[in-house]
């Protein structure tokens, strides 16, 4: 087995469920969406994209901008996050709450949509 590829894989299917992990629950009830797993996942991104640089085939390309749009969107919602929580007079309310989720179902799509490939990738190389 190739180390590097169990790596590269084990990061991009972590953002993954990271993301979803953060997104489930109620859209407008922040309770049930950790803050600081939105956190991780947002590093985990990074790293995945990271490990997305160096790979120049068509393939690589699409994933590496899968990889730039999920993390656009999730910091995207730290920021959104962060400037309702401590900038703005008006708190952390439904409506911000719908933002940031719905920020973060976006970077999911992004990230279901990496791991297709990656899946996709792996069963083409098979044959």
């Amino acid at each position: 087995m190739n180390s590097e590829k169990i790596v590269f894989s084990f990061f991009i299917v972590l953002a993954l469920t990271l993301n979803f992990g953060f997104f489930m629950g109620d859209i407008d009830d922040f309770t049930h969406h950790n803050i600081y797993e939105l956190f991780v996942a947002i590093v985990v991104n990074l790293i995945a994209m990271g490990l997305k640089l160096g790979d120049r085939t068509q393939v690589g390309a699409v994933l590496l901008s899968t990889s730039l749009v999920a993390n656009l969107q999730l910091l995207a919602a730290a920021m959104i996050w962060a400037y309702v929580t401590q900038i703005s007079a008006s708190g952390l309310s439904a409506d911000n709450a719908s933002v940031i989720i719905s920020l973060s179902g976006g970077a999911l799509i992004a990230n279901v949509i990496s791991v297709v490939m990656l899946v996709s990738e792996t069963l083409m190389s098979r044959r």
